[in-house]
């Protein structure tokens, strides 16, 4: 037995809850609409995953690089990764200075 003991009507009340409203037709073709599109993402992702494993893949060889002087060798697969990440980056640091020189200066 324990040191403190409860009786019948030292229990918490059972809070009855409200039934749940009945969703309407717009919010579940919205919320349909929104797993929908989640999906739609998610299989596009994977789509391009298994794109870029089939690229690196067919892409693995060596190639002959012609500098202003000289020349080197590397994978193909190395360099479209570099004009990938170089051309983000140029494509990101353009849309960032033209969004500050267009900007509306505010004037006080």
């Amino acid at each position: 037995m324990s040191a403190i003991s409860l009786g019948a009507d030292a229990r918490a009340p059972i809070a009855t809850e409200a039934p749940p409203l009945a969703e309407s037709r717009k919010q579940q073709v919205m919320r349909h609409g929104h797993r929908v599109r989640l999906y739609t993402w998610a299989v596009l992702f994977v789509a391009a995953l298994v794109v870029l494993v089939v690229l690196i893949a067919a892409n693995v060889g060596s190639v002959k690089l012609d500098w202003v002087f000289g020349s080197t060798r590397a994978s193909l697969v190395w360099i479209t990764l570099a004009a990938t990440v170089l051309g983000w980056v140029l494509g990101v640091a353009t849309s960032v200075l033209f969004r500050f020189r267009t900007r509306r200066r505010v004037s006080q």
